[in-house]
């Protein structure tokens, strides 16, 4: 695969322009001593950069600039559209975002702009085209970062009438959207587009996660990133109008609900994002999140932001314990990363993130902890050179991920309160994580035929041409895995009629009845065809088999001796449909039964609670061996002999791994 960059970036933001001109020499001497070779700057300066609509300032950024390119620095340029000045909003007050509750907003935070504002979007595309004109040629400049986070959304007039325009080029006729919303339910049919008034907390939305029309709730999440994603790519292409061939990126967050990632991976050259995880995040869900960073263009990713220590905004900001920064950092890499960055660079001295960590501490000195620990992991870094750069992580398995029904279930009245998109994806990915079996998170426009196993779960809203292209999968040979609530509705969430799973019906070989929901405190019974017995919880299926076998029958309420998990050939493949939130033995249980039908196996034939992940490249294996826990563990015999490319010492039979213990080895690609 092509690399993106040189070397590995060790960075992170860095923001100068806090601080007196004598700071920063100290800061160039600091980071030269920790291997830091890049730094993201510019990202919340547009009110140092234009001061007044017609003025520009570029005499300090200049100075930066030129600090960092004498530095042989890499260059993470951003355009500073993230927060916008104080003139704008006194000037044009409709570049503010209205908010759910219908409050139209003021000047303050950032993320503030309405995205449908063509002021905003007039001056956020002459920023970014000023900065390209000034810095596109500047070969240090290895990146663009065009704003900051996209999130959050606005209900006001101009997203109105955008929303308006939006919906008459999806659906043509008031009469299509009359029916894709099913508003003839309550009365609310409409007969012309201007009576369309956007969901929030003053018409449809029930609370600020249900609403009375999901459809119509569905279709505008699906119009406010759209909205964003042009935003991104209008400053896109005003920079690629001045450096055309400029890499450009914005950080993502992960499993951020309010955009669709896999859309908006498309239109960036590459993925970056920012990680942080709080004390008590399982490694499995950070993992998770790189390999779903990583799996939205199929290809490595920036680690735009992580902590060197500690966040500040989090309910409970624990320190990262001595070398957990470390472990964390190659994790991140063995999952995809080809930058290991930070936010931030120097602790601000005032407001909301000043207690935010940063590689050189309030104390201003190298003598920390933590300058120690940063100092330490670049100089490794610099050691590994290019030789990690665009390596693949190869994967049999695929798990869908998909925005539509992230939003669609979560939006539905019924059946548990309980039931999150995340959590049912990550329960699934728990497993193949602990067995060191690797996965790719995918879209559901992927290419099915890469992977012996694709694994939906709540696959809830089945979009046009899904049903064709999973049977398709399935009769080839391969093995698909589902469950309670797929199947349900299209893409207008409107339930497919004839029974549960809908469309995924045939496949399964089974028929859902009725969805039985159990509240926290309450669980159900259930036995395998072994004898082992087993609890579940959250929501029951009560199936009825149709050519399908069980796997598993309940064993208590008035729906014991019915089917709970079942398995049914279909052409060369197998269909396995659990019916229930189960047990994590219990899904630990039925998922071996998957590995063994797919023969899939993990990165190494050994049982360890060792992460083990292995990139590879034209002629190399990586293997990354991490140690997460909190025990000591040994070191796997399939390991032993081989030298760790951090350290330079070979392993033994007797290696053992202390917590955050960490190697990197590598084999010839046979």
């Amino acid at each position: 695969m092509k690399k993106a960059f040189k070397r590995i970036l060790y960075g992170g933001d860095y923001n100068p322009n806090q601080w007196p001109r004598e700071i920063w020499q100290e800061d160039m001497n600091l980071f030269r001593k920790a291997n830091i070779n890049s730094a993201t700057i510019n990202v919340f300066s547009w009110a140092k950069i234009q001061p007044s609509e017609h003025e520009y300032y570029f005499d300090e950024l200049d100075e930066i600039v030129e600090m960092l390119s004498k530095e042989n620095y890499d260059i993470v340029l951003a355009t500073s559209t993230a927060a916008l000045p104080a003139w704008m909003f006194k000037k044009y007050p409709e570049v503010a975002r209205t908010d759910y509750y219908g409050r139209h907003h003021k000047f303050g935070q950032r993320h503030n702009a309405c995205p449908n504002s063509l002021v905003y979007q007039k001056y956020a595309r002459r920023l970014a085209e000023e900065l390209a004109k000034r810095y596109g040629s500047n070969e240090h400049v290895t990146c663009w970062h065009v704003n900051n986070e996209y999130g959050g959304e606005c209900f006001c007039e101009n997203c109105e009438k955008a929303f308006r325009v939006w919906l008459k080029d999806k659906y043509q006729t008031i009469e299509a959207l009359n029916k894709a919303w099913n508003l003839e339910f309550w009365g609310h049919t409409v007969y012309d587009w201007d009576e369309i008034v956007l969901p929030n907390a003053l018409s449809e939305g029930i609370a600020k996660d249900k609403t009375a029309f999901a459809g119509m709730s569905i279709d505008y999440r699906r119009f406010n990133s759209d909205s964003m994603l042009e935003n991104f790519k209008m400053e896109r292409d005003a920079i690629r109008s001045f450096a055309p061939h400029a890499l450009i990126t914005t950080n993502l967050m992960g499993t951020y609900k309010n955009l669709d990632y896999f859309k908006w991976a498309k239109e960036m050259d590459i993925v970056s994002w920012d990680s942080y995880p709080s004390y008590d995040t399982p490694w499995s869900m950070v993992a998770m999140s790189h390999d779903l960073m990583r799996g939205l263009k199929g290809q490595p990713f920036m680690l735009m932001e992580q902590t060197p220590s500690q966040q500040n905004w989090q309910p409970y900001n624990s320190l990262k314990k001595p070398g957990q920064m470390r472990a964390q950092s190659y994790q991140t890499l063995a999952h995809g990363a080809d930058t290991i960055q930070f936010f931030q660079l120097r602790r601000s001295v005032g407001a909301c993130e000043k207690f935010h960590g940063a590689v050189i501490e309030h104390a201003g000195t190298e003598n920390t902890r933590v300058f120690r620990e940063v100092a330490s992991l670049g100089n490794e870094l610099h050691s590994l050179g290019d030789q990690l750069l665009g390596a693949d992580n190869p994967a049999q398995v695929g798990i869908i991920f998909d925005w539509d029904n992230y939003w669609a279930l979560e939006y539905t009245s019924g059946p548990n309160k309980d039931l999150k998109y995340v959590n049912e994806i990550h329960q699934y990915y728990r497993y193949f994580y602990e067995k060191n079996i690797p996965v790719d998170m995918i879209p559901v426009d992927a290419d099915f035929s890469k992977y012996k196993a694709v694994i939906a779960p709540v696959l809830y809203m089945l979009g046009d041409g899904m049903q064709p292209k999973i049977e398709s999968y399935v009769k080839d040979g391969g093995i698909f895995v589902t469950g309670f609530m797929s199947g349900i509705v299209d893409q207008s969430d409107n339930v497919y009629l004839g029974g549960y799973p809908g469309p995924l019906r045939k496949l399964a070989g089974i028929w859902v009845e009725e969805i039985d929901a159990l509240a926290p405190e309450q669980s159900n019974t259930l036995r395998f065809a072994d004898g082992t017995d087993s609890v579940c919880h959250l929501l029951c299926d009560i199936i009825h088999l149709e050519g399908a076998v069980s796997l598993a029958d309940y064993t208590s309420n008035f729906y014991a001796s019915s089917p709970a998990v079942t398995k049914n050939a279909f052409g060369l493949g197998t269909v396995f449909y659990i019916g229930t939130q189960l047990e994590q033995k219990a899904l630990e249980k039925v998922l071996d039964q998957v590995m063994a039908s797919s023969e899939v196996k993990p990165v190494i034939d050994a049982k360890t609670k060792l992460e083990i992940i292995c990139r590879s490249s034209q002629d190399k294996l990586y293997y990354f061996v991490l140690n997460l826990t909190n025990e000591t563990l040994p070191l796997p015999q399939f390991f032993a002999g081989k030298v760790d490319i951090l350290t330079g010492k070979a392993l033994t039979g007797q290696t053992s791994f202390a917590p955050y213990d960490v190697a990197l080895l590598c084999d010839e690609r046979q």
